[in-house]
């Protein structure tokens, strides 16, 4: 995306804030259940309880006055990172479940635990947290896409895969399926393979220093199974969603390893949470917000970072095709009942399946090597250093100017 396209859409975006009272519809009076990430819960009896786990998620929105990408490039990402922050929202849901668990729930104004604070600064908009909208839209560069570009679901999975190398201290194992197929032997070898030598883990992390300044920690370098972030890429039709998806793509919903699912309409990405009848639950990133950063004692003013209204709803059948499933298993025995459950509800005998689920790895497929942190060569992790570089000249001479 060129400059001047660029400014364009942030002029457009900018001040754009979405009140979301002023248009939400509530929840009708049904007996129906609803679904959100693998809890059910029941309208009329207790809809408080149900507005209260929505409200746990962590949500995140367009930001605006955040130190420029790059040092030169935007310092907001209304209009062009909706599908990064549906990412980050998915991520986080996994990082809650590993850290506090599922049922772990948030109030307003209620002290947190140190975990919470700790997984919130992953995601605040600065270049050296790990997840951060500079991280991703940085690391995007590397799956050819231009700072300022929209992405789609498989390379938002990608990227989320690559930054997690860095990461030791939640210590993942992202697995992105290919051609909608998900290999149990991969996975668990990926879950199993040892730690990387000191030597390598040292010079990878040099590289990035700032992004992993928070996050390292001995615990990233244990043996034992490592919790599994699963993302499953799928195209569910060609422009439309073929309806033999639906009841499959409704049961996803219902695993208790469920994230969600990233998705929703051309350039507009949305987080979908759940569902009640043939009706998505999301969380919405576009809602433009001031950038919040943590305070000096490593809280964060989280008040912006919970939807404390009604979640959207939209049809199933008005959903792009383009979508992606993701799970997380925290130990190995949560991927094999996720297995069960896949080859009984997802797999049961349907004349299309949404993807397929084998145990061994395709013959014809090249071997599967665990990934490692990578070397540097032309992805978004140089133009990570190049930046950390910037800006210590520009802290050098803020302090010559005081």
């Amino acid at each position: 995306m060129s400059s001047a396209v660029l400014c364009s859409v942030l002029s457009r975006y900018e001040n754009q804030i979405t009140i979301l009272s002023e248009y939400l519809e509530e929840f009708p009076d049904t007996d129906e259940p609803v679904w959100i990430l693998g809890r059910r819960h029941h309208l009329n009896e207790d809809k408080s309880k149900l507005l209260l786990d929505v409200s746990a998620r962590l949500w995140f929105t367009y930001r605006r006055k955040f130190s420029p990408i790059g040092g030169t490039g935007p310092s907001s990402d209304a209009g062009w990172g909706c599908m990064l922050r549906c990412g980050q929202m998915m991520l986080a849901q996994a990082l809650i479940c590993r850290h506090l668990g599922r049922d772990w729930q948030w109030e307003k104004h209620k002290e947190q635990p140190e975990e919470y604070h700790r997984i919130l600064r992953c995601f605040l908009d600065r270049k050296d947290c790990c997840y951060s909208i500079h991280q991703m839209a940085q690391m995007g560069v590397g799956e050819g896409k231009s700072i300022g570009e929209w992405f789609g679901p498989n390379t938002v999975a990608q990227v989320l895969k690559k930054l997690a190398l860095f990461d030791e201290w939640n210590s993942l194992a992202v697995y992105v399926s290919m051609d909608n197929t998900v290999v149990i032997e991969d996975i668990k070898k990926m879950c199993w393979s040892p730690p990387q030598s000191s030597s390598t883990a040292h010079s990878s992390a040099h590289l990035h220093r700032s992004a992993l300044g928070r996050n390292r920690n001995t615990a990233g370098l244990c043996t034992g199974w490592k919790p599994l972030l699963l993302i499953i890429p799928l195209r569910l039709g060609i422009n439309h969603i073929n309806p033999v998806y639906i009841d499959a793509f409704k049961e996803c919903f219902k695993m208790p390893q469920s994230l969600g699912a990233l998705g929703g309409k051309p350039n507009n990405a949305y987080y979908f949470i759940g569902f009640l009848g043939n009706e998505l639950i999301y969380l919405d990133p576009h809602t433009t917000q001031s950038f919040v950063d943590s305070e000096e004692n490593g809280t964060v003013d989280d008040q912006s970072f919970h939807c404390q209204q009604a979640p959207h709803r939209m049809k199933i059948m008005n959903l792009d095709p383009s979508v992606a499933l993701g799970f997380f298993c925290k130990e190995e025995c949560d991927f094999d009942n996720w297995c069960s459950l896949v080859q009984k509800e997802i797999l049961k005998q349907q004349s299309l399946q949404m993807f397929e689920l084998v145990q061994k790895h395709p013959p014809h497929w090249p071997p599967f090597i665990p990934p490692t942190k990578p070397e540097v060569t032309t992805t978004g992790a140089e133009l990570i250093e190049s930046t950390d570089k910037l800006f210590e000249l520009e802290e050098e001479f803020e302090i010559l100017s005081v």
